[in-house]
């Protein structure tokens, strides 16, 4: 059973600046509550009781977001409004979300390498914090499962366009069940002529502890980066790596307009939201 997960949160956001100069791009609302709590919530349904927050020292507020507020809660206590905190406290009550830092924007396998002593010799795990999932069956859960039927490293996967596939880590292999592909290659943001398959990687990993040492063998690449791909593609020389075609919609949250159209899609499944929000936007595209 997978009791661990880990949630990089350490970007700059620079795709989302100058909203994230003081305000981490992952505590930016999607509707009522911030987008990291979205991730840590999928993690809970998965069985997750053990997040670990991999965050920078201009992060802090990443931290609190999962910690009581004992003055805030008596205030909204007083005036009758609990329920506005009710979701936060009730994922509080069920999680234990732990933090460290990474000391240098060294890429996302260097973020993943700082997790170590923290998930020891247990399988975990990993979901970006700028990406989240509506709709179908979460993520995390449908990877906890496959994990268990497997007992490998499992990727999640989406199909992409082909014009999209020099945007995102490629893999290619062979299908061995509904949307299930035992791996032979992963390429980080191949050209559309060279790329395996239009299968991309969807931000949502379960890893073994191996992945550590093929981190520590793994060099940086362009800007010193440390790809968690070429780290995946070390693991794959010494062990199987199976890819899950994910059930759910994934919305990257990491820009503007998708941060928008994010919000946008949320209201919508909401009919009070949509109700209101209809009339709104057909009005404001009537303007000049």
């Amino acid at each position: 059973m997978i009791r661990k997960a880990i949630i990089p949160a350490a970007g700059f956001g620079t795709r989302m600046l100058p909203a994230a100069k003081a305000v981490p791009k992952e505590l930016l609302p999607i509707l009522d509550r911030p987008s990291i709590q979205y991730v840590v919530e999928e993690a809970v349904a998965a069985g997750i009781d053990d997040v670990l927050l991999i965050t920078s020292r201009d992060k802090k507020a990443v931290e609190d977001h999962f910690d009581r507020s004992l003055e805030l809660e008596q205030r909204l206590k007083n005036s009758g409004k609990e329920a506005l905190l009710a979701s936060i406290n009730s994922l509080i009550e069920r999680v234990k979300v732990h933090s460290v830092r990474q000391p240098e924007q060294r890429g996302l396998g260097d973020a993943v390498y700082q997790a170590k002593r923290h998930v020891g010799d247990e399988p975990f795990l990993c979901l970006l914090g700028d990406t989240i999932f509506s709709a179908g069956k979460p993520p995390a859960l449908q990877l906890a499962e496959a994990f268990n039927r497997l007992g490998t490293c499992v990727i999640g996967l989406e199909e992409v366009a082909p014009e999209k596939v020099d945007r995102y880590g490629i893999v290619g292999g062979t299908a061995v069940g509904d949307g299930v592909f035992k791996l032979d290659t992963l390429i980080e943001k191949p050209a559309k002529e060279s790329a395996p398959s239009r299968l991309a990687i969807a931000a949502r990993y379960v890893l073994t502890p191996a992945i550590f040492s093929c981190l520590e063998q793994t060099s940086p690449g362009r800007g010193g980066e440390i790809q968690l791909t070429d780290a995946l593609r070390l693991l794959l020389s010494r062990e199987p790596i199976h890819g899950v075609v994910l059930d759910a919609r994934r919305h990257d949250i990491g820009n503007p307009l998708d941060w928008l159209k994010t919000n946008l899609l949320f209201a919508s499944r909401d009919p009070a939201l949509r109700a209101a929000l209809a009339p709104m936007v057909e009005e404001l595209f009537k303007s000049p």
